[in-house]
């Protein structure tokens, strides 16, 4: 006697060229935070990037809204296994921001609304890897998945992908943030498993 239901094929098996490994697929959109959702309104929401001498250069909602638009189609990999493809957004290219900052840095802090913080070489937010985005699915960005404003950094892990952000620090020298001092890996690549310190 079968114990197999005819026709039963078992999960699918996630495109190798698309899902890195020891990830899983879902249709659904997990929401995971480090501690209570911040509620920021779009009237006082502001970005600032600060240089490693101290200049600022700030937008506020306004701003953003003029600054050219991109509709980014990408994959995105959470650190706790789960990937989502064809993920549609709307923002503004992480280039449009650092064109005319004058910098020798090499590293960034990402800082968030609620006080989030996490770090990436500078060369991961440039050439068209990254964006703030504030649509997701043609629609406005939800206050549980990072809404007014997030960053979206998709060849990284999605930790990366600050929420409710609301600046970026320029450094000379890498500078741990929220998850990285809590042993989580520096730069979070999914396609090397770089979930944890030492991984």
């Amino acid at each position: 006697m079968s114990i197999v239901t005819p026709g039963f094929k078992g999960r699918a098996r996630p495109d190798p060229s698309r899902v890195p490994p020891g990830q899983y697929l879902t249709r659904d959109f997990p929401v995971l935070s480090a501690g209570p959702t911040p509620r920021v309104r779009t009237e006082t929401w502001q970005f600032t990037v600060t240089t490693e001498a101290g200049e600022q250069k700030s937008w506020s909602w306004a701003d953003l809204l003029a600054m050219p638009m991109e509709k980014p189609k990408v994959d995105i990999h959470c650190v706790t296994q789960w990937s989502k493809l064809d993920t549609t957004w709307q923002g503004v290219s992480l280039d449009n921001f650092l064109s005319d900052v004058d910098t020798a840095a090499d590293y960034a802090l990402v800082s968030s609304y609620g006080g989030y913080t996490t770090n990436l070489p500078l060369e991961d937010l440039l050439d068209g890897q990254a964006w703030i985005v504030h649509r997701y699915d043609g629609e406005e960005l939800t206050p549980e998945h990072g809404g007014p404003a997030r960053l979206l950094v998709p060849h990284l892990y999605f930790w990366k992908s600050a929420k409710w952000v609301r600046g970026i620090q320029l450094l000379l020298d890498d500078e741990p943030g929220f998850w990285e001092s809590n042993g989580y890996h520096d730069y979070g690549d999914p396609w090397r498993e770089q979930r944890y310190q030492g991984s």
